[in-house]
């Protein structure tokens, strides 16, 4: 954002007003996206609006909010829906309409999201500050991730600057460095230990727990089906070394190979 507004002049931001209005957004939406579903990881799941609906009801209306998140997230990306709408939707915008529809759909569940009021499972003193560990040291390992990527760019911001400064798209780079030494998914990986670390677990959030892991579990494979087709041998030769999503193996030094 800083750099974007360095650069910014007043002839540019008049030629594209909508795209820079549109990062903005995104620039604002997102962590604020991203910070309410860390909190709704770490308190447990709460009730912003209450439906008043009954407990089975609940949790019914939880699977449908989830499933509208699901369906989003994993239908948009796909390549055939992709070249279907940037028909209508200019391909430098389409990863940022991608992100958007993510957010919409993201705070959808946390606002919606119906609590129960019946714990299952309550960690005792031990268990409780393991998981609260784990939870940070995943928070951590989230950073350690997307810093190792080097463009990680969730929100599709990066192809709308490229467009408006004109410059070239950079081919995808292949990362095998901090985490991705270890697993070739470590974000998912992470992901799925904050899901896991809540020391409370109550109906509504077992059923959130198994419903997201599902989900990201089949995401993992599908991601992983098409970086094996992007990336070719390179990937399929990084695959033989590096275990997809449980670090089960010592990473060992190429060179040494």
């Amino acid at each position: 954002m800083i750099k974007l507004l360095r650069t910014l002049s007043f002839d540019l931001f008049k030629n594209h007003t909508k795209a820079f209005v549109l990062i903005v957004a995104l620039r604002v939406l997102g962590p604020s996206a991203g910070l309410m579903y860390i909190l709704f990881l770490f308190m447990g799941s709460f009730t912003i609006i209450d439906l008043n609906l009954s407990e089975n009801t609940s949790l019914l209306f939880d699977v449908f909010v989830s499933v509208l998140f699901f369906l989003q997230h994993s239908v948009l990306i796909r390549r055939g829906v992709r070249q279907r709408l940037t028909k209508v939707i200019p391909d430098e915008f389409y990863n940022a309409f991608y992100g958007i529809t993510s957010i919409v759909c993201l705070f959808l569940v946390m606002i919606f999201w119906q609590k129960s009021q019946f714990p299952i499972a309550i960690a005792d003193d031990f268990s409780f500050w393991l998981l609260r560990a784990s939870f940070f040291l995943s928070i951590i390992g989230f950073y350690w991730g997307v810093r190792s990527i080097g463009s990680f760019d969730a929100l599709g911001v990066k192809p709308i600057r490229d467009h408006i400064y004109k410059k070239p798209d950079k081919p995808w780079q292949l990362s095998e460095k901090g985490p991705y030494r270890w697993v070739r998914h470590p974000l998912y990986l992470f992901v799925l230990i904050l899901i896991w670390s809540c020391p409370v677990l109550t109906i509504d959030r077992l059923i959130f727990n198994i419903m997201w892991t599902f989900w990201i579990a089949i995401g993992t494979y599908l991601e992983d089906r098409d970086l094996h087709r992007e990336f070719g041998s390179q990937y399929l030769e990084y695959s033989s070394r590096v275990p997809m999503l449980i670090p089960y193996r010592i990473p060992r030094n190429k060179a040494m190979e």
